[in-house]
């Protein structure tokens, strides 16, 4: 129960704001969950949480291969990245220097210019 307690805190720190860690922690903590309702131990609760972990992020990765693929093939050196506009969750397009309420984009997450119709990434 302790695995799967860490586990859950885990969906309240903002490194589980991309699909991966999303993934990697439900199924930690339902691995984690399963494995110690099944047997009753801890160290078939920490297998189930490793295993969990593993196969949620694998299906993290799909969901942001797959969210990447609308905004068409990345350019060469990747999608730029906004600047800080000096206020939490405000940044700069890169593109145009529009400012952008990016406080419900996780970071890396892409973002399209509204002038430009190109992608940008938050920081």
């Amino acid at each position: 129960m302790l695995v799967s307690g860490i586990s859950l805190s885990c969906l309240v720190l903002t490194s589980c704001d991309t699909p991966v860690g999303q993934g990697a922690a439900w199924g930690a903590a339902t691995g984690a969950i399963i494995g110690g309702a099944a047997t009753g131990h801890v160290r078939a609760a920490s297998i189930g949480a490793a295993a969990g972990a593993a196969a949620g992020a694998l299906t993290g990765a799909i969901i942001q291969e797959n969210q990447a693929a609308r905004y068409g093939p990345p350019p060469p050196g990747g999608f730029p990245y906004a600047r800080w506009a000096g206020t939490p969750g405000l940044y700069y397009s890169p593109y145009t220097g529009r400012v952008y309420d990016l406080r419900g984009v996780p970071p890396g997450g892409l973002t399209r210019d509204v002038d430009t119709g190109r992608p940008f990434r938050k920081p």
